[in-house]
């Protein structure tokens, strides 16, 4: 069996070791493809764009704005009765254009979303979120997702809808509020206290990931807009109360 991860940056690159370390099968071998230059992780195969392609199991593993584009070009050459996931952080638009443009009776089309990363499970996957959409529900859906659970992983079953809400409010406010204190210029202090060091933590692990993946997140998520509406309105009222209290000294 040929497990194919087509995409090599930072999260690509990250699943391909993780999948090479917990062996779907007895027989799995993992297969890679990116068009850039990137380092192979141990025990992953760099191939050919169209041997990837060929995988049994396949996973999309490129930046959100670039999915749709990927699969449009590529659909017609993936193996047929496939298992394909993507792996977006964001799963309306994703779980979409993989209908669009792959039949569900002829592929098994999960969207996913891995709640975690190099950074988060740099310790270890065993107890880490990951979120399943199944669009294609049938026997291969059910081996993929007790794949998941012998790995040690959370699995968590939703809608591409529910899910975007609910990372709106989660994912999507720690990545704006990560990069907001980066561009205040927060760095490390001595007299830092644990709360502080928290954010900072937060500015480090939003910030090592690609901005890219930051301008998505705020475009491709429904309810983002939604959420930096409502973040707004909350800073002003904080402000505001402040100012009162300034008034009154």
């Amino acid at each position: 069996m040929q497990i194919g991860v087509y995409g090599l940056g930072r999260f690509g690159s990250f699943w391909a070791s993780m999948l090479a370390r917990h062996p779907f099968s007895s027989d799995a071998k993992v297969v890679a493809y990116s068009r850039s230059s990137h380092k192979i992780p141990f025990g992953v195969e760099k191939v050919s764009e169209d041997e990837v392609l060929s995988s049994d199991i396949l996973y999309f593993c490129v930046a959100i704005s670039s999915l749709e584009e990927v699969l449009k070009r590529v659909s017609k050459r993936i193996k047929k009765g496939a298992i394909i996931l993507d792996t977006c952080s964001v799963k309306t638009y994703p779980a979409a254009w993989l209908q669009e443009n792959l039949n569900k009776d002829e592929y098994c089309l999960i969207a996913t979303h891995p709640m975690f990363g190099p950074d988060s499970a740099k310790n270890g996957i065993k107890g880490l979120p990951i979120v399943l959409c199944p669009i294609s529900e049938d026997t291969r859906y059910q081996e993929i997702k007790a794949y998941f659970a012998k790995i040690g992983l959370d699995v968590l079953e939703m809608t591409p809808r529910h899910h975007d809400k609910e990372a709106a409010y989660s994912q999507g406010v720690t990545h704006f509020v990560g990069r907001t204190l980066s561009e205040l210029g927060m760095c490390p202090t001595p007299i830092a206290t644990q709360g502080y060091k928290s954010l900072m933590t937060i500015v480090e692990q939003t910030c090592n990931d690609p901005i890219t993946l930051f301008y998505d997140l705020q475009r491709y998520n429904p309810y983002a807009k939604e959420m930096r509406l409502s973040l707004q309105v909350a800073i002003e009222k904080v402000l505001n109360t402040l100012a009162e209290q300034e008034e009154g000294l």
